[in-house]
C-alpha cells in the first residue's frame, strides 16, 4: 500500500458531511429530491457530495479505484488492489426528512477487506475512525464494543418490536452504518439485516466495528468480500462477539424460512 495521509482523509470526508450539512439546514425541498429506483432515494446533495469526495480522494491516491453509491456503474477501476469505497450520505431518507441519523461514509479497501474508514455524521456532533490493526475511535475517544453475552432483552435499533421478541429497541438511525457504530460503542448490541444490501452502506463501519471488538459477518454469518465491482453483499450482522453463534443461528433460521429480502 502507498503511504497514505488518513488524517487527510479524515478532514476531506468532514470537509464532505460539512457540505451536507449546508444543505440539511436549509431543508427539504422536494425539487431537489428524486427516486432513482422504487423505494431508493437520491437528492442533489448525495450528487454533490460524492462528486467532491471522489475529486479529493482521488487526487490523494491515484492508484486507487473507486466504487460508490451515485457512481457504481462505471466501476472506475472498482477491482483493483486499493478501492475507495463510498457512500455520499448514507441514510438519504433520515436526510431529506431533517432527521439527524445520516453520515457520509468512507472506507478504503485493500483487496477485498477495509482497511480504513471513517463516518462524518455532522447532525450528531460525531466522526468515527477505524483502522484495521490499529484502533477506532469517536471523537477522538477509544471505542469498545459491546460485550453482551445475553440475547434476551439486547439492544437493537429499531423503532418498535414485537414483545414476544423480549429484545429492547434503541432509537434507530436510517443509517445503518450508524446502527453498526452504536455496536461499535456499546449503545446497541446486535445489528442485522438480511436484505441483499451493498457494500458502501457497511464498508466504513465494519472496520469501526471490527476493531472495536464487535463481530462482523453477512447474515449468514460468512465473510464479507468487498470490492467486487458490483458492491452487493448479502445483508449485514454486526453485534457482541459472546451473541455472535446464537445470532448467526437466529438469523439462518429466518432466511431458511423466509428467504434473503431485496
Amino acid at each position: 500500500m502507498p503511504d497514505i495521509d488518513f488524517d487527510r482523509v479524515i478532514a476531506i470526508a468532514e470537509a464532505g458531511g460539512a457540505l451536507a450539512m449546508r444543505q440539511w439546514t436549509l431543508g427539504r425541498k422536494e425539487s431537489n429530491i428524486w427516486e432513482k429506483s422504487p423505494g431508493q432515494i437520491v437528492s442533489d446533495a448525495d450528487l454533490a457530495v460524492d462528486r467532491f469526495l471522489r475529486g479529493e480522494l482521488e487526487k490523494l491516491v491515484p492508484v486507487a479505484g473507486w466504487l460508490s453509491e451515485e457512481t457504481h456503474i462505471d466501476h472506475s477501476g472498482a477491482g483493483d488492489e486499493l478501492t475507495w469505497v463510498v457512500d455520499p450520505i448514507d441514510g438519504t431518507k433520515d436526510y431529506v426528512a431533517g432527521k439527524t441519523g445520516w453520515c457520509v461514509s468512507v472506507a478504503l479497501v485493500q483487496n477485498e477487506a477495509p482497511v480504513f474508514g471513517v463516518l462524518v455524521a455532522p447532525a450528531m456532533n460525531e466522526t468515527w475512525v477505524g483502522r484495521a490493526g490499529r484502533s477506532a475511535t469517536v471523537n477522538g475517544r477509544a471505542l469498545v464494543a459491546t460485550r453482551r453475552d445475553q440475547y434476551e432483552g439486547c439492544r437493537i435499533p429499531a423503532e418498535s418490536l414485537p414483545p414476544e421478541m423480549d429484545l429492547t429497541a434503541v432509537p434507530k438511525p436510517n443509517s445503518i452504518a450508524l446502527r453498526m457504530a452504536m455496536v461499535a460503542d456499546d449503545r446497541a448490541d446486535v445489528v442485522a439485516s438480511t436484505r441483499w444490501g451493498h457494500e458502501w452502506d457497511i464498508a466504513a463501519a465494519h472496520v469501526i466495528a471490527a476493531e472495536a471488538g464487535a463481530s462482523v459477518t453477512n447474515a449468514l454469518g460468512e465473510t464479507l468480500v468487498y470490492n467486487g465491482t458490483h458492491g452487493k453483499a448479502l445483508g449485514v450482522l454486526c453485534c457482541s462477539r459472546n451473541l455472535y453463534d446464537e445470532a448467526v443461528q437466529r438469523i439462518g433460521k429466518y432466511v431458511s424460512e423466509n428467504g434473503a429480502s431485496h
